[in-house]
């Protein structure tokens, strides 16, 4: 989730950002070789989401104030390293969660899927808050930490949160599971 290039400029740069993007990368190949379907969740406003958006909204507001995040701005597609394939579903948020906005529930259900791994930038936002939403909807769950080479599953934040309604595991523990399935 959130792999796009607005997002990432706030995250780690130089090579940090490159380890970070290679993490990802294999996580998305080792899904694709294993017949898995990724799922890539963007966030991207049009104007009348900036006009919906009430001033109350500590976190939003802001955003739509300065109407950044325009849907069709490059810096909000996703990131070219990463980029979906044929098969792949693509939606687009204006929400912290990957579901509560968009049809991702809708077809992931289409397709039979009931178990997800979700990652991405913000293991305290947009994960944290897709992960209590798919488990509300009853997925299996499973939270990939990629943010840092230094960070372990049970270092990650909101850990009691994500670990009381999903796994915490990492790339060699979600290789066993793509291949148990």
């Amino acid at each position: 989730m959130d792999h796009q290039p607005a997002i990432l400029a706030f995250g780690p740069e130089g090579e940090d950002r490159n380890a970070l993007l290679g993490r990802v990368e294999g996580a998305i190949a080792d899904v694709r070789a294993n017949g898995g379907t990724n799922a890539y969740v963007r966030v991207g406003f049009t104007d009348a989401d900036w006009d919906a958006f009430p001033a109350s909204n500590k976190s939003i507001a802001p955003l739509a104030q300065h109407r950044v995040m325009h849907h069709e701005d490059p810096a909000t597609a996703i990131q070219e390293r990463l980029a979906p394939q044929d098969g792949d579903i693509v939606v687009r948020k204006i929400r912290y969660g990957g579901m509560s906005t968009t049809d991702l529930d809708q077809q992931l259900r289409e397709r039979g899927i009931t178990t997800l791994v979700a990652s991405g930038i913000s293991t305290s936002g947009a994960v944290l808050s897709t992960v209590i939403d798919a488990a509300d909807r009853d997925y299996q769950l499973y939270v990939l930490p990629t943010a840092s080479p230094t960070q372990t599953p049970k270092s990650t934040t909101s850990c009691s949160t994500k670990s009381s309604r999903a796994h915490i595991i990492d790339t060699t523990e979600m290789h066993t599971l793509l291949r148990a399935d």
